[in-house]
């Protein structure tokens, strides 16, 4: 189990045509948002940074390493929320490293918001300036495999 603490660290990422609906959601919760720590990707960060008018750590630009990063960000414990609006219609030429980003949020049981009503739900939850104690899920059974149970399954 790890504590997430009241002050959250929450990633915002967003496909190329979802930025501004991302930009205009971040400006709609510029007040809950302002108390947490916020992660962007970098083109997205420089948007809601001019936006929102305080600072936003921003990481690498789309498929220069940005879904590698977050996911890094979250195995260390560095992120407790992704907003990720991503656009299920167009085809992205990094669309593995993308479910590879869900995949690692998922493993880690952070918090996913994949469109604007779900972010909605997700900050305005009552969890979100409250300490929560997030589970972890028991992966020791799966890690201490033998090889030979590995290869008959």
């Amino acid at each position: 189990m790890i504590t997430i603490e009241c002050h959250k660290k929450v990633a915002l990422v967003a496909h190329g045509n979802k930025k501004r609906d991302l930009v205009e959601w971040a400006k709609y919760n510029r007040e809950l948002l302002a108390h947490h720590t916020l992660y962007a990707t970098g083109t997205t960060g420089a948007l809601l940074e001019q936006e929102l008018g305080f600072p936003i750590h921003k990481l690498e630009n789309g498929s220069r390493g940005r879904d590698q990063q977050i996911g890094a960000k979250i195995v260390d414990g560095d992120i407790d929320l992704l907003i990720f609006f991503w656009d299920p219609h167009r085809s992205i030429s990094h669309d593995s490293n993308v479910k590879a980003l869900l995949r690692m949020a998922i493993i880690w049981n952070i918090p996913i918001a994949c469109n604007r009503a779900t972010a909605d739900f997700m900050i305005s939850s009552p969890l979100m300036d409250k300490e929560y104690d997030r589970l972890l899920p028991e992966y020791s059974e799966y890690r201490n495999r033998t090889t030979t149970e590995i290869v008959t399954k």
